[in-house]
């Protein structure tokens, strides 16, 4: 059987585009799977789970798309402003942050807010959630981290770190995290909440992901 990946692009045309890309071969190849035009504005964000892929844009809105049945699944509706970030918990949850500076979880069975946190004091430019569900960070334009205990939805740690990062993302065994403020990468150890190293780069880094527990890749 061939080695298939899926790969999900959002547009300032407002359009989404969906691709298989065949792994198999030395030169990989995709094939356009599905389009979805659901936005009146530029897309800001998107994330996908083994079903849906959602997409946030500048008009306000989190769109839904049933990859399953290859069909528009509602909207969801509930920042001020453009959505600036998306994120699943495995299948069973849906984090979003936007411009207004909240955090919506949201279940996934029913598509409803279980949770609406004001987060920062301006927006929120990056969430992640931790490999265990329990707690996420977030990054602002207040130039604080933060992290939230989900459970309840509180502030557990408030970080003053003195520039606007807008990244940050959890290692895979949820050990340490890293934080992206322009062309630098802080890597944070989660027990000290203390940085271990620091990478930086010639320009601004658009993206960040680690491969494994040991190895971090970042796109300029």
């Amino acid at each position: 059987m061939a080695a298939v990946l899926g790969l999900i692009a959002g547009s300032y045309e407002q359009v989404t585009f969906g691709y298989r890309v065949n792994t198999d071969e030395p030169e990989w190849t995709a094939k356009a799977e599905f389009t979805h035009h659901a936005h009146t504005a530029s897309i800001s964000a998107a994330a996908a789970s083994e079903r849906f892929v959602v997409t946030g844009s500048k008009d306000e809105t989190i769109q839904l798309y049933d990859m399953k049945k290859k069909i528009e699944h509602g909207a969801l509706l509930h920042h001020d402003g453009t959505i600036s970030c998306l994120e699943f918990y495995g299948t069973s949850h849906l984090l979003s942050g936007g411009e207004d500076g909240l955090i919506c979880v949201w279940g996934t069975k029913k598509w409803d807010c279980l949770k609406s946190i004001k987060a920062h004091q301006g927006q929120v430019t990056s969430l992640s959630v931790h490999p265990s569900g329990k707690i996420a960070l977030s990054v602002g334009t207040d130039k604080t981290l933060r992290t939230w205990n989900l459970t309840n939805g509180r502030s557990a740690f408030i970080k003053n770190i003195k520039r606007n990062a807008h990244i940050v993302r959890w290692s895979p065994d949820g050990d340490k995290y890293v934080v992206v403020v322009n062309d630098e990468v802080n890597i944070y150890d989660l027990e000290t909440a203390s940085v271990t190293a620091t990478m930086k780069n010639p320009k601004r880094i658009s993206s960040v992901k680690f491969l494994n527990v040991s190895y971090l890749t970042r796109k300029k």
